[in-house]
């Protein structure tokens, strides 16, 4: 969801935008509205959204001016004005889009939605930040991984991880606790960052802790059976490799 504060000082304005934002964009929930600079600004220290859609003209203020307080943007910004000659100003200040009033229902979900796709990206990227910071550290007692859900970010021990099995682009992580974690990526982006911590790749869709192996069964070649009783194929390019680790 997109956290969203809406700066106009018109209130219809504000109504309108609002109104809008609600019917064709359901991504977006607007957390608040300011009708000066020293509201809007107030409301972002108190509110932290990730997205502004800020109306240059404001009495006799310049939305620009926020922007001049803020050096370090932790947000995205949408400039919705009625005058088309600010464009110049909205580039030089990074503006994610540029809407003109009234505003047209296309290019507002078009903004939204490229809003969206700016954020998911940093989003990720700090995750994956995330990710390298715990994983470059080998020798910390008790490493970590980030695992991106919809909703939130689970942080486990990586000794909590029984085995990791691919489906398609997604994979399960199977956890100690009987816990199954459905995400939505692909196994080999974390066999590269378990394999570290010794996890075994067993087969193409199959990911092994080697602390939960019970045993080596000789059936179809070869499969690991693991403390939760699950039974774990080995393809056979893999298997000396996996004898090998698991001496």
């Amino acid at each position: 969801m997109i956290r969203a504060i809406l700066v106009d000082d018109e209130p219809s304005n504000l109504e309108n935008l609002s109104t809008l934002l609600a019917r064709y964009c359901p991504q977006v929930e607007v957390v608040g509205t300011a009708q000066n600079i020293k509201d809007a600004q107030r409301l972002r220290q108190d509110l932290e959204p990730n997205l502004i859609f800020l109306d240059i003209q404001l009495n006799k203020e310049l939305g620009f001016e926020l922007l001049r307080l803020i050096p370090h943007k932790t947000f995205e910004v949408i400039f919705v004005t009625a005058f088309d000659h600010y464009g110049i100003n909205a580039v030089k200040f990074a503006a994610l889009d540029y809407l003109l009033k009234p505003v047209d229902i296309e290019e507002l979900k078009n903004a939204v939605d490229k809003a969206q796709t700016k954020l998911m990206r940093e989003t990720q990227n700090k995750q994956l930040a995330f990710l390298i910071q715990h994983l470059q550290k080998l020798d910390q007692a008790n490493p970590k991984i980030a695992l991106p859900q919809q909703h939130e970010i689970r942080y486990l021990n990586i000794g909590e991880i029984i085995r990791c099995q691919a489906d398609n682009t997604y994979t399960h992580f199977y956890l100690q606790n009987g816990e199954c974690i459905l995400i939505s990526k692909a196994l080999k982006e974390y066999a590269d960052l378990l394999q570290p911590h010794g996890f075994i790749r067993t087969h193409q869709s199959h990911l092994v802790n080697p602390a939960f192996v019970k045993s080596w069964l000789k059936e179809d070649g070869g499969t690991l059976l693991l403390t939760d009783d699950s039974k774990i194929p080995i393809s056979k390019p893999n298997r000396e490799n996996v004898k090998n680790k698991l001496v």
